[in-house]
Parts: structure tokens; C-alpha cells; sequence
């Protein structure tokens, strides 16, 4: 009962080496578990029994880590909130998922604010480092409810999925046996840990593995550098707008990009990485990005290889205890390089969400987790995403168009700096394709629309081009660097007249 959950709590089996080094200097596995199990033991006297949820706000750290797993080795459910949120949104998360407890770390009080007030607060610093006899684990099954980790919201009110022991541990085993990770392994984590990415695979997984974590509060080209040359550092977990950033710091301190080839692995998730980043990553470290794919509710579902070739825009292939497939309008699987639905099966699915039948039995097709995602796989069986059913294929004209193809192409454009590319509702094309661009040009609009509109016509078809243009200062992304593309969408709906060709906004 309950052995695969018990895995994540052996960290003592990993001897007296360094296993965490952040804010708090050196953490070696014993005196982690040690901290987990005092944690535990706090949380205990505060009521918490088995099955609860504890609500936990908290930046990258080793308090957060520690409080997480505190939560967790007491038998109660952890549902780590997300930092950025205002406090509504915390209030909805704090509410839906019935949490017992809400623990705040000291430096995000202001944050919260005066929401939700009907539940019981703890500061981080008197469940994390508060004196306690620490016990072991409280024993649960490995079908119970790991953590909540709630959707990123951009279609509606944000979600709970249940994500069981089974489902993590299982699949954040596969992650290490994919990228060969160990005992050998550094990672620097410079992600939140509210978030699959920065949580579960930068902390269960490494953990799982026996690997050394750096934990670092924020993204910092500088620190990723001389974590490679001074800590050792042979792993980095990022993000897209991470890897444009390092880009332009390896620009500014091209000797840098010698350091970083020492590492023995970068890998990209969350959002779409531009082939021209990853070949551009690739010439300045020799490094080819290791690209992925997964989801809140799958966890981590595709993987390029480790050893052989990692296609720019391709995610890879099932992970062991995954299942693929992609299939069409009718339901039938796709012929290869044709379009359709991802849908996966495996292990590493959500147990659901969180009281929520409904939503839960709308998001599967039999065994079968309906992704949302439209993808394509090439001969040999990579996965290609092509975009969201719901806001990355724009039907216009009789056409299905992809906007992640049109992106890429803008992207090449050397005026643009970021570009989102949606379907808005028009009564003559079905939806028009609209292009908000952010670029440094300081070219009249007229102009530099005529431009963009030339560039898409060298390199898309005609019906591909977009019909409208706005261009802003930012494109709005939510904390993992995706882009919010429904709320886009409603702000052009809502300030933009689609017979004009090109406006600009300013950022409020």
C-alpha cells in the first residue's frame, strides 16, 4: 500500500550528499527529510488529517519545497497556488478546492490580500523550521490524491486536477529514465512550483532520480551561467521566453555560450518553442533543445529523444505508460501527416477534476484524455503540435488554418519581437485572421503593415495572410509564457474595428 508514494519520501536513502542549494545555502537529504517530517508533524498539531487540502502560497524555494512535501508526508492534499494570481483569483482556488488551511510565505502576505477570509492562515515560517517531533509518513494509498494543481484558466474559471500518487510518481520515473537523469545530475530550477513544469519535474522527478536541484527564485541568464561553471549544473528546465532570453544574453557575453555547452542537457515545455530558437540555441552551445509535451491533466505525455534527433517544432513520442493517438473530425485515427485531435492514455492522467463531474466526463472519450491540442505525426511517429482547437485553428473562408504556422512564419521577421496570431469572429470570412504584433520598429504603421503583409505572402498562401493587424507593446502571456489568447481575442473584439487595418495599443 502505498509504495510508490513512499519513494518520494526516501530522500534519507540518498545519504548525507547536497540534494537542494537555494536561499536557505546547502540542504543534504537528511536534513531535508528531516525538515519534511518536522513539517508533517506541525501540520499534524494543527488539525490536518488525511484527505484535507492545504493551501500553499510560496515562491522557488526550499521552504516551499519542504512545506509542499510537509503537506503531503501528513497525508493531506497539497494545492500549490500560483504567485502571480490577484487575490480573487487565489480566493477561487482557495475556495473551490475546500482547502482546511492556507500557509503564506512572509514575502507574498500583500499579495493574498484581505481573500479569502473565511479560512485559517499560517505563516510558511511556523510550519517550515517550527520546532516539532518529526514522524514518518502518514500512510495512504497510491491511488489517493497527490496534489491540485489547478488549470492555468484561459477558457473559463480555472480547474482542480486531482493528480494521484500514481500518476506522478509513475510518470515523473519515466521522465528520469527518458533523460537519463541521476545521481550525477545538477538542475537549476529557475521555475515557479505552483506548475507541473516547475514542481513536478524539476522537483519529484530530480528528487526521484537522486539529482541535486538549485533552486533559484526568478529566471537569471547570469545564474544559469555560473551555475554551469561553478556548481555544475548539467541540466536546465525552460521555457520558451526563457531560451529567447538566454539568446540575447549569450549576444551580449558571446564566451558565455562555451559555458552553457558544458551542460549536458536544455529542455523546453509549457509553450511553443520558434524553430528558429532552437536552431539558433543549437549554433551558439551545440545544445539541440530537448523539446516535450504534456499537460496539467497528463502530466508529462511525449518526449524527444535523448540520444539521436530532436526536430525543431516536433514534441516527441509517448513516454513509457503513455498512448497516443490522433484522430479526426469522425472520430477515426488520422492518416500520418494529416491533422487532427491528440488524445492519450496511460498511467500519468488526472484522476479528474476536482468535484467536477461534468467537465471530468467531457474531457475524456472512453480511456482516451482529449487534449485539445491539433497535432500531426510525421512518418516515423513524432508528434507535431499544430495548435488549440479552441484558439489556434482559425476556420476562415472554408479553410482550417494554423495560427502557430503563421507565428513561425513572423517570427522570422526581423521588425517583430513577439506576435500572437487569432481567429476573430467576422460575419463575411466566418473568423478573419488577426496578427497583434509587438515589434521595436519604429517604421509608420501603413508601412510596416504593407511590409508584414509582403513577408506572409513570400512564404504562406494567400487565404493564410492575416486580414486585420494590431500592433501592442507586449502580447499578454499568463505565468508560464503562454499566451492568453482568448483573453486577445476579446480585447480586439472589444476596442478594435476589424475595417481598419492596423492599430496600436499601449500597455495600461
Amino acid at each position: 500500500m502505498g509504495e510508490l508514494r513512499d519513494r518520494c519520501f526516501d530522500v534519507a536513502a540518498y545519504g548525507d550528499r547536497p540534494v537542494l542549494t537555494c536561499e536557505r545555502g546547502v540542504v543534504d537529504a537528511g536534513t531535508l527529510a528531516r525538515s519534511i517530517a518536522g513539517a508533517a508533524a506541525v501540520l499534524r498539531t494543527r488539525g490536518i488529517r488525511a484527505g484535507d487540502r492545504v493551501a500553499w502560497l510560496g515562491p522557488t524555494s526550499a521552504t516551499t519545497v519542504i512545506g509542499v512535501f510537509g503537506v503531503q508526508a501528513a497525508g493531506a492534499i497539497a494545492v500549490p497556488l500560483n504567485p502571480r494570481h490577484t487575490p480573487g483569483e487565489l480566493a477561487h482556488v482557495i475556495e473551490d478546492s475546500d482547502s482546511v488551511l492556507v500557509v503564506i510565505d512572509p514575502t507574498l502576505v500583500e499579495r493574498i490580500g484581505a481573500a479569502p477570509g473565511s479560512r485559517a492562515r499560517a505563516s510558511a515560517d511556523e510550519i517550515v523550521g517550527a520546532h516539532a517531533e518529526p514522524t514518518d509518513p502518514t500512510p495512504v494509498d497510491d491511488e489517493a490524491i497527490a496534489m491540485l494543481v489547478y488549470t492555468s484558466g484561459t477558457t473559463g474559471r480555472s480547474k482542480g486536477v486531482a493528480l494521484s500518487w500514481r500518476a506522478l510518481v509513475s510518470n515523473m520515473g519515466a521522465i528520469g529514465e527518458a533523460w537519463a537523469l541521476g545521481p550525477r545530475d545538477t538542475c537549476t530550477v529557475m521555475l515557479p512550483l505552483f506548475h507541473v513544469h516547475g514542481l513536478c519535474i524539476g522537483v519529484y522527478a530530480m528528487l526521484l532520480a537522486g539529482a541535486t536541484i538549485r533552486l533559484h527564485a526568478k529566471f537569471d541568464p547570469a545564474a544559469l551561467v555560473v551555475d554551469v561553471a561553478e556548481h555544475g549544473t548539467t541540466v536546465m528546465l525552460g521555457v520558451p521566453t526563457m531560451y529567447v532570453a538566454l539568446l540575447e544574453h549569450l549576444g551580449a557575453h558571446p564566451d558565455d555560450a562555451h559555458v552553457l555547452a558544458r551542460a549536458r542537457l536544455f529542455t523546453a515545455g509549457s509553450a511553443p518553442l520558434a524553430a528558429a530558437t532552437h536552431a539558433a540555441f543549437a549554433a551558439a552551445t551545440g545544445h539541440a533543445i530537448l523539446e516535450r509535451y504534456g499537460m496539467t491533466e497528463t502530466l508529462i505525455s511525449l518526449s524527444n529523444p535523448l540520444h539521436g534527433e530532436r526536430r525543431a517544432g516536433a514534441v516527441g513520442m509517448p513516454l513509457p505508460g503513455v498512448v497516443a493517438r490522433i484522430v479526426g473530425d469522425s472520430g477515426a485515427n488520422v492518416a500520418t501527416d494529416e491533422v487532427g485531435e491528440l488524445q492519450v492514455q496511460g498511467t500519468s492522467l488526472m484522476s479528474g477534476y476536482w468535484r467536477n463531474a461534468p467537465a471530468t466526463a467531457a474531457a475524456f472519450d472512453g480511456p482516451w484524455f482529449r487534449t485539445g491540442d491539433i497535432a500531426t505525426a510525421d512518418t516515423d511517429g513524432r508528434v507535431r503540435i499544430v495548435g488549440r482547437t479552441s484558439t489556434d485553428i482559425v476556420k476562415s473562408g472554408g479553410f482550417k488554418i494554423s495560427t502557430r504556422e503563421i507565428e513561425d512564419c513572423l517570427r522570422a521577421h526581423p521588425s517583430i519581437t513577439d506576435v500572437a496570431v487569432v481567429g476573430v469572429a467576422d460575419s463575411r470570412w466566418g473568423e478573419r485572421v488577426t496578427a497583434a504584433v509587438a515589434t521595436t520598429d519604429a517604421t509608420p504603421l501603413p508601412t510596416l503593415v504593407e511590409r508584414l503583409v509582403a513577408h506572409c505572402r513570400e512564404h504562406l498562401a494567400d487565404y493564410k495572410c492575416p486580414r486585420q493587424w494590431i500592433v501592442l507593446d507586449i502580447i499578454p502571456c499568463n505565468a508560464m509564457g503562454k499566451v492568453e489568447k482568448v483573453a486577445l481575442r476579446e480585447q480586439i473584439l472589444r476596442d478594435y474595428d476589424g475595417d481598419v487595418d492596423a492599430r496600436r495599443v499601449h500597455k495600461k
